[in-house]
């Protein structure tokens, strides 16, 4: 019905158009037409409705015309004249030459104007307020986001941002382009609500300037995909999303060194423990990638593996790779379980990601935060030398370092194991040779970062949580600072540095800046355009509560326990040069802590940990083990059973 429409209304204005190119060539009223004039017209109107429907003029939806069928116009009013001169040639019509030229351009402004006036028509009435945006960028990504919001019913493209001197002042499709120096001016002035940056390739760095810029305005910011998104096709230049906060941080990705990504890892057979974890997952995508021979999934958690599992495997699909998985549920706790994996699979990598990370948890379970984490640790590590695993990396943290909370502790006193394992295997112990004559090859190391985005218990999608809830956004205090990492960056170093190990290194990654996290969550709260609560005054969008230190925590984190590291081949590893116990010492504190795990006895546990050179001092807001006390009991019948059960086996 809307084509045929269409075609009555082209019907009207095509004479309309002869008769009003008429008027304007001669007085029309005085003017007197031969027969064949009318013959003419109707060959003109003929051939040129039929060349419209040809073209596909009739095809296009009104509400959305645009440029494509302008043109489409342009050349279904030029083919129209064209049959208007040659009748005007060859028939006895008595209408001047300079008619067609004339009627060109009358019936261009009236199809066009016809068409264009509908669409105006018909999406005034369909739209509600729409929302009024600029674009941060006037190039080419920006001028195609300008060209497809201009066909949306819910933003109103107002204003164009460019440091560009050249396309200042210019106008795009009725839209002007201003400084950035006049952002807030501009934004004000054009009562813009929300900034949608249109620069998929600068840096990361130039993309952290221009947000903290943002920043002020209390207007929400989105962005376009990235370049690498657009140019695969991936994503669309009018798919938005909320800035990243890894756009924050402002680190340029380093290029990775290929030889050092792929040399513990192609064509081997590699295990990750806790696979389903944050960075056992991502570590898992990355290594799928590098083509490993075998790729052995190590988790606990059922879901968790599944879902790894399942990940991967459709990674390995869709890129054709040739990389055989193996899920396996199992825990590090259990060696037997563990070694009979790594012997089975004839494992060369061990990338030990499994460990209970969550400080405030680990620091109201104890026990359990000893076991997965210490002893987790030692019995994967045992069991990598007896399996002749080439090299075991663990991923510690920065908590390692005069750590204030057990979970720290637990990881300082894992980095300690493994440190042990490879200075007295290397120094010729006589009772580790023994018992691993074949196996002491074994090359032991550990890499030692901050906080990574996204991972479980990070902060950020807590604060994006909180903030689309309304509020409040929940800060421990006003001055704690983290580091943080993304963690596909992580992983990547992660490998990389494993592939420099020697044997008891520790690695350090570089993680940039600290960030304040108070500062993080009002920049957050800024950039989803609203503002924070003013405490005097009450007026704002959303508050940010302080909460208190958590159990266990400190206001900061380091990376090193001495200002003594080396550079390595990589310019954001770095080796760290620390002191550590001898074997001996490490045997006698990891028989004592496990009678006093397996006897439940928190103060025992508490009163090692504290002997340790790790320089652990639990922090004042530390929780008491009363409540551990009293789980001691509950559990004390089964300890005794077990010790048995233990002594039997």
């Amino acid at each position: 019905v809307k084509r045929l429409i269409m075609v009555a209304a082209d019907l009207v204005i095509l004479p309309a158009s002869f008769f009003i190119a008429l008027q304007l060539r001669t007085d029309f009223s005085h003017y007197n037409l031969k027969p064949y004039a009318f013959y003419a017209l109707g060959i003109t109107i003929f051939f040129s409705i039929l060349f419209f429907i040809r073209i596909g003029l009739y095809r296009a939806v009104v509400r959305f015309i645009g440029q494509e069928a302008i043109k489409a116009v342009i050349k279904g009013v030029s083919f129209s004249a064209i049959v208007l001169g040659l009748t005007v040639i060859f028939l006895d019509t008595g209408i001047p030459r300079s008619i067609p030229f004339i009627y060109w351009a009358v019936a261009l402004l009236l199809v066009t104007g016809s068409r264009w006036g509908v669409r105006e028509l018909i999406n005034s009435q369909q739209q509600t307020k729409k929302m009024r945006v600029a674009i941060y960028g006037a190039g080419s990504s920006g001028q195609a986001l300008l060209r497809a919001l201009k066909n949306t019913h819910h933003c109103d493209p107002v204003l164009l941002i460019d440091d560009n001197k050249k396309l200042r002042g210019s106008v795009f499709q009725g839209v002007r382009v201003v400084s950035p120096r006049r952002i807030a001016a501009s934004v004000k002035e054009k009562g813009v609500e929300q900034i949608l940056l249109a620069m998929p390739s600068i840096s990361t760095q130039r993309r952290k300037a221009i947000l903290e810029n943002l920043v002020p305005l209390a207007v929400r910011v989105q962005t376009i995909p990235s370049f690498e998104q657009l140019i695969s096709g991936s994503a669309g230049i009018e798919e938005l999303h909320d800035v990243n906060v890894e756009d924050l941080l402002g680190r340029d990705p380093v290029v990775p060194d290929e030889t050092l990504l792929s040399s513990c890892i192609q064509n081997k057979v590699v295990m990750v423990t806790g696979a389903g974890g944050s960075i056992g997952s991502e570590l898992c995508r990355q290594i799928i990638l590098l083509e490993p021979g075998k790729l052995v999934l190590f988790e606990l958690s059922e879901y968790g593996l599944y879902a790894i599992d399942k990940e991967l495997r459709g990674i390995i699909e869709s890129k054709q790779l040739t990389v055989e998985l193996v899920p396996l549920l199992g825990s590090v706790q259990n060696k037997s379980r563990v070694l009979a994996v790594m012997q089975t699979f004839a494992v060369n990598t061990v990338y030990h990601a499994a460990a209970y990370k969550h400080v405030p948890m680990v620091e109201h379970n104890m026990l359990e935060g000893v076991n997965n984490n210490v002893f987790g640790t030692y019995y994967a590590a045992l069991a990598a030398l007896e399996a002749n695993v080439e090299t075991f990396v663990l991923i510690s943290t920065d908590k390692a370092v005069r750590p204030t909370n057990v979970m720290g502790v637990s990881k300082r006193l894992a980095e300690l194991v493994l440190q042990g394992l490879a200075k007295s295997l290397a120094g010729g112990n006589k009772k580790l040779n023994k018992q691993f004559s074949v196996q002491s090859n074994t090359r032991f190391c550990m890499v030692r970062f901050g906080n990574v985005l996204a991972s479980s218990g990070s902060v950020v999608p807590l604060f994006q949580k909180q903030i689309k809830e309304g509020g409040p956004v929940t800060v421990t205090h006003p001055d704690i600072i983290r580091y943080f990492m993304t963690i596909p960056e992580a992983a990547q170093l992660v490998i990389q540095a494993g592939a420099m190990a020697t044997g008891g290194d520790v690695f350090v990654l570089d993680m940039g800046e600290p960030v304040k996290i108070a500062e993080l969550a009002r920049t957050l709260i800024h950039l989803s355009g609203l503002r924070e609560v003013d405490a005097e005054t009450s007026v704002g969008d959303i508050e940010i509560k302080y909460t208190g230190l958590r159990p266990g925590e400190k206001l900061y984190e380091e990376l090193l326990i001495d200002d003594n590291s080396q550079p390595t081949q990589h310019p954001r590893i770095m080796r760290a040069e620390e002191p550590f116990m001898s074997w001996e010492e490490l045997e006698t504190v990891l028989t004592d802590l496990k009678k006093a795990n397996l006897a439940g006895d928190c103060d025992q546990v508490m009163a090692i940990l504290l002997t340790l050179g790790a320089e652990y001092q639990p922090a004042e807001n530390s929780n008491d083990l009363l409540w551990q006390q009293k789980a001691k009991f509950s559990v004390k019948p089964n300890v005794v059973s077990l010790e048995r059960g233990l002594k039997e086996a």
